[in-house]
C-alpha cells in the first residue's frame, strides 16, 4: 500500500469547483465526507476511514483547498468559506452523489456548519467534531481575537503576509512534534501559552518554545506522511483560511441567527484547550435535531487521540440516522 492511503482504502483526483482535488475514499453505502482541520491532511481520518468502511458507509476524505494533493489557488479570498463549501458541492458532483452526511474537525468544523446555509440541498446531516457551530460575533473576528487575546494570538498573527508561513515551513517536523501533542491539564497548558516577556505565544513561538507539556502524539510513519506533505506544499494554503475570518464575517451576514435543520451531531473533546466543550451548549438554541457527546480525556486532534471512540459514536449516529 503506497504510503499516505489506509489500507483498504483507495486514491483518486475529482475536479471541483477549478480544482484538482485528492480524495480518500474506502466503503460503499452513505456517503459521509471527512473534511480536515488545520494543520492536517485526509490522512487526519485515517482511522475513520476504515471504520466507516467496515461499518457500511463510503468513506470520503479529501484533501482539501491548498493542502495536501490538492494545490489551491494564490489569491487569498479564494480560500473564503464559500469557495470551501462550493468546493465540497463540486466533489459530490465529481462523484456522481446527490447529498452525504459532512463530517468536519477544526476548521473542517467551520465548512460543514456552513453546508447547512450555503449548500443546504447537499446536506444530508452534519456532524461536529471538536468545532461548534458558533454564533455570529457582534464585531469582526481579528477585531474580537485581538481584544481579547492581544495582538500575538495565533489567529491575530496569520493575518501578516508571509510571517507565519515562513516560521511554521523552517522546520516542518517540528511543527508537527510540538502542535500535535497529547492533551495535558488545562492549566499546565495555560502557564505555556505566556512567553518570557509577558506576552502571548503564537503559533511560530509554540513551535520554537523549548518547554510544552504533553507527549508528541504521531507515530514515525504518520510524522513522515505529514512532514513530505507540508514540506512540499508550505503552509500558506491552509493559513489563507485564517485570512477570511472577516470575509466570512461580513459576507454570511445573512446567516446569522438562521437555524440548522438537518440533522446533526456535536461530539466534543472534554481537554480541547480552545474548542471547550462548553462552547457547544449554545447550538442547542439553533440545531433543532442536535445530538450532543463528549470524549473524556481527549484534547484537540481528536480524530488521531481517540479514534476508535470517535468512530463508535459517529458510526452509531449514522446507522440510527442514515442506516
Amino acid at each position: 500500500m503506497p504510503r499516505g492511503i489506509p489500507e483498504g482504502a483507495r486514491e483518486r483526483f475529482v475536479e471541483t469547483n477549478g480544482l484538482r482535488m485528492r480524495v480518500l475514499e474506502a466503503g460503499e453505502g452513505f456517503p459521509v465526507v471527512l473534511c480536515h482541520g488545520f494543520p492536517e491532511l485526509a490522512w487526519s481520518w485515517r482511522a475513520q476511514i476504515q471504520a466507516l468502511a467496515k461499518a457500511g458507509f463510503r468513506a470520503i476524505a479529501p484533501d482539501q483547498r491548498g493542502f495536501g494533493g490538492t494545490p489551491g489557488p494564490a489569491e487569498v479570498e479564494k480560500y473564503d468559506i464559500h469557495h470551501l463549501t462550493a468546493d465540497m458541492a463540486g466533489l459530490l458532483d465529481g462523484l456522481g452523489l446527490e447529498r452525504a452526511v459532512f463530517v468536519g474537525h477544526d476548521w473542517g468544523g467551520s465548512v460543514v456548519w456552513n453546508m447547512p446555509h450555503l449548500q443546504r440541498s447537499r446536506t444530508a446531516g452534519v456532524i461536529g467534531v471538536n468545532t461548534p457551530a458558533l454564533p455570529r460575533l457582534p464585531v469582526t473576528p481579528t477585531v474580537a481575537f485581538r481584544h481579547a487575546f492581544g495582538s500575538n494570538h495565533y489567529i491575530v498573527h496569520f493575518q501578516k503576509p508571509g510571517e507565519a508561513d515562513e516560521g511554521l515551513a523552517r522546520d516542518v517536523r517540528r511543527t508537527f512534534t510540538q502542535l500535535m501533542r497529547r492533551p495535558v491539564a488545562v492549566e499546565l497548558l495555560a502557564a505555556h501559552a505566556v512567553r518570557p516577556d509577558g506576552k502571548m505565544r503564537n503559533m511560530v513561538d509554540l513551535v520554537q518554545a523549548a518547554d510544552l507539556p504533553g507527549e508528541v502524539l504521531l507515530s514515525e510513519e504518520d510524522l513522515a506522511i505529514y512532514v513530505e506533505a507540508f514540506s512540499r506544499t508550505g503552509f500558506t494554503g491552509g493559513i489563507n483560511w485564517y485570512r477570511n475570518f472577516d470575509r466570512n464575517w461580513e459576507t454570511c451576514a445573512a446567516n446569522d441567527g438562521q437555524m440548522i435543520d438537518v440533522p446533526s451531531l456535536m461530539i466534543s473533546a472534554e481537554l480541547d484547550p480552545v474548542l471547550t466543550p462548553a462552547l457547544a451548549e449554545p447550538m442547542r438554541a439553533f440545531v433543532p435535531d442536535l445530538e450532543m457527546h463528549r470524549i473524556a480525556g481527549c484534547g484537540h486532534w481528536t480524530p488521531q487521540e481517540s479514534p476508535e471512540e470517535l468512530s463508535r459514536i459517529m458510526i452509531d449516529w449514522l446507522r440510527r440516522r442514515f442506516g
